[in-house]
């Protein structure tokens, strides 16, 4: 060892080198990245990477390795009287190496005698011994062989390469360092011998895509990544993290002969594309972090391009989407989770995400009860779009059913088709369900956003967005039975006025209670269907006062037309439509309107210009039209 003295002096020459040779642009370098000086070559190789901050690492490990007794490294390259060809790894590169064994966080977990001798194993496979080995020696596919017995395949294309037993390659991003006793590379990957691949190899991590090659029991998985849309392979092998759900070779065997597949080759490829991303999750999820419920998987077979989504059911282990249970979890990668899977899931539709819910069975019930297939084959219309607003186990156990009204029709009521109202497109409006009343008139549902999602002023949304391929989920807590026209009175705050108007503020009269009449043959003649004509609260608030109880009575009168479902479509068109209301005068309404009226009203006054603003709110005893001012009776007769 030269003393302290010539150590820094020496070192200051270094610093100054005139000799650098690099092979690669993304070489480490640094000002404190080896150099040499040809003319003044003083120190040895160890002295060398002590001088250097960039090989720090690699001075922690050969120290590491020399607290085993088996080993003393640091001195036999620091022997001035032979030569070395040493690859030495950056400190980038050791990180990588740590990074992918699972368990080692830094080089002082290599804290037994075991693993000290195993990192001299790694280290000496990075030293040859006896001559000093410039880039200009190397030739293609040059088999060198290294001080631990083994040997590395030398690559000239592109650049220098070494090769080690695993056939990755260490790329020299600084050649040629001369010092007293050989030659130092600088390498950009931690060289593995096989040796080490051997008793490593259950904490040796590595990517998904390789960790898939590397199983037996997954080459059908290797096969339909290779056989699918774009380079699958290469994403589950980049960064991450994912967590993949992996289906064996029999679960494949099982799903090409169900779905009447030959073999993978007969799966259209966008087809076989989405069921492989239909397995993987964002994010390293260990069975630890699973929790039961809905994630969302990287397909982008969801309606409308949205990602599908998987149900987690961690009542007996792990099962997805009702079909496929884990049967390996935690098998670690170093880009994240695999866990072996016993069934490839599929795309599900609506049905299928239904049936997979333990907590919609009852509605499962309900839709299939007495081999009824109207709903099953409805919400499996691939080529229809549909929101369903799923009421859960305990909201079907709460519903009474107080107005009798039919099941299936109550079911329907549930359902938008033609669009995926997704929540975060929700807003306060009325939308068109699947019901309808005896016309024939398909009902609306009202959608209030205030406190979360309001379904008709009575159901909740518990859990939205549930993706399917041909729709969307929402699932409720309570059943959203078929509205009457005070339903909507009640679940819309631009009538609260009107509302307070129909009960506090005309006690003598049970407005609610007539309104909500869904049966003819009453003793006051006063029968649905019901057209009303509901002013909004700025129509009230544009009243000089709201009217004592008496005349406010008539005034509420004279807004419901009784005995008819009077629609927009069934107003006389390019004309007026006259209509006699319950307080006895009648309203005459001008198709179209004026402005942005949808049509114009003339009330029992002769006041004209008052607007029917929006149209057709079916429920299923009348219709509902908004209007943007109070309608006045005639006060003379």
């Amino acid at each position: 060892m030269k003393s302290k003295t010539k150590f820094l002096n020496s070192f200051i020459l270094l610093l100054m080198a005139t000799f650098v040779l690099s092979c690669s642009d993304d070489d480490d370098n640094g000002p404190d990245q080896m150099e040499a000086d040809p003319d003044m070559i003083e120190l040895n190789i160890v002295e060398t990477a002590q001088a250097t901050a960039s090989v720090s690492s690699l001075v922690a490990a050969l120290a590491k390795a020399d607290e085993s007794a088996s080993n003393n490294l640091i001195t036999t390259l620091s022997d001035e009287t032979t030569s070395f060809t040493v690859l030495a790894p950056t400190n980038d590169a050791f990180s990588d190496l740590l990074s992918k064994l699972d368990g080692f966080d830094s080089l002082d977990d290599f804290n037994t005698e075991q693993l000290q001798n195993l990192l001299a194993t790694i280290l000496t496979y990075h030293v040859v011994g006896g001559a000093s080995v410039t880039s200009g020696d190397l030739t293609e596919g040059q088999v060198v062989t290294t001080v631990q017995g083994e040997e590395l395949t030398v690559s000239l294309t592109g650049g220098v390469y070494f090769m080690d037993a695993a056939g990755e390659s260490a790329q020299v991003s600084l050649a040629d360092v001369e010092t007293n006793n050989g030659v130092i590379h600088l390498i950009d990957k931690v060289l593995i011998p096989q040796a080490a691949l051997d008793a490593l190899a259950d904490v040796l991590l590595v990517s998904i895509t390789d960790l898939a090659i590397g199983t037996p029991t997954l080459s059908n998985l290797v096969a339909a990544l290779q056989a699918a849309d774009g380079d699958l392979p290469t994403v589950l092998a980049g960064e991450g993290p994912f967590t993949v759900f992996a289906p064996t070779d029999d679960a494949f065997t099982t799903f090409l002969s169900d779905n009447g597949f030959a073999s993978l080759d007969d799966v259209p490829v966008d087809v076989l594309t989405q069921v492989l991303l239909n397995h993987v999750v964002s994010g390293a999820n260990f069975s630890t972090d699973l929790t039961a419920g809905y994630i969302s998987t990287l397909s982008t077979a969801g309606v409308g391009g949205n990602n599908l989504s998987m149900l987690v059911d961690l009542t007996s282990g792990v099962t997805l989407n009702g079909v496929s249970s884990v049967s390996a979890a935690d098998v670690k990668a170093l880009n994240g989770v695999v866990h072996i899977v016993d069934a490839v899931i599929g795309l599900p539709n609506i049905v299928d995400h239904a049936v997979a819910n333990s907590d919609l069975s009852e509605l499962v019930g309900a839709l299939t009860a007495d081999g009824n297939t109207t709903f099953t084959t409805l919400l499996s219309d691939t080529e229809t779009d549909f929101t369903v607003f799923a009421p859960v186990n305990a909201a079907f156990s709460a519903f009474m059913n107080p107005d009798a009204n039919d099941l299936n029709a109550i079911l329907s009521n549930h359902v938008i088709a033609g669009a995926a109202a997704f929540s975060s497109g929700l807003t306060n409006s009325y939308v068109t369900t699947a019901a309808m009343n005896a016309d024939g008139d398909n009902l609306s549902m009202y959608i209030n956003t205030d406190d979360g999602v309001t379904i008709n002023g009575t159901s909740n949304v518990a859990a939205a967005d549930i993706v399917a391929t041909n729709g969307v989920i929402h699932a409720m807590d309570a059943v959203i039975d078929l509205p009457t026209v005070v339903t909507f009175a009640v679940a819309d705050p631009n009538f609260s006025t009107l509302v307070s108007a129909l009960t506090e503020l005309t006690p003598a009269t049970d407005f609610a209670g007539i309104l909500s009449r869904s049966e003819g043959g009453n003793t006051d003649g006063i029968d649905p269907d019901f057209t009303v004509f509901a002013p909004t609260n700025e129509a009230f608030a544009a009243l000089a006062a709201i009217p004592e109880e008496d005349v406010l009575t008539q005034v509420l009168l004279h807004h419901v037309v009784a005995g008819a479902n009077v629609r927009s479509t069934d107003l006389t068109p390019d004309g007026n439509t006259m209509a006699t209301t319950l307080e006895g005068d009648s309203m005459t309404i001008a198709l179209p309107g004026t402005g942005e009226n949808i049509a114009d009203v003339t009330d029992g006054a002769g006041n004209m210009g008052i607007g029917i603003i929006a149209v057709d709110v079916q429920a299923k005893n009348g219709v509902i039209h908004v209007l943007n001012q109070v309608m006045i009776p005639d006060t003379t007769n």
